[in-house]
């Protein structure tokens, strides 16, 4: 099974099992990741904003305008932002490596 890791705040990192077809988001309310996801994952606000490490954004489908839009709300934006909701985990995205931003 993939697997991803997450980087919380202060910089702990938690890898996790991370099953193909499931969203960044869900995989994060699996396991108790706190990434909030308000919307429940129906691209309508950017409460599931992660920061994608540079060495992966590549691998990325493109966002789509809808998701570039709801990035626009997020606190703390960096150029390899996105929503954990959009992104949908493949055998080719084993190991995807995603920090969560700061809160405030």
């Amino acid at each position: 099974m993939p697997h991803m890791i997450f980087v919380e705040p202060d910089g702990t990192e938690r890898q996790v099992d991370a099953p193909v077809g499931l969203s960044v988001l869900e995989i994060a309310h699996k396991h108790g990741v706190d990434l909030e996801g308000a919307c429940e994952g129906s691209l309508a606000c950017a409460t599931c904003h992660v920061i994608v490490d540079p060495s992966w954004a590549p691998k990325l489908t493109t966002p789509t305008e809808d998701e570039e839009d709801m990035l626009d709300l997020a606190f703390g934006l960096e150029a390899t932002s996105r929503l954990g909701c959009q992104i949908i985990i493949s055998d080719a995205l084993d190991g995807l490596k995603v920090r969560l931003p700061r809160k405030s």
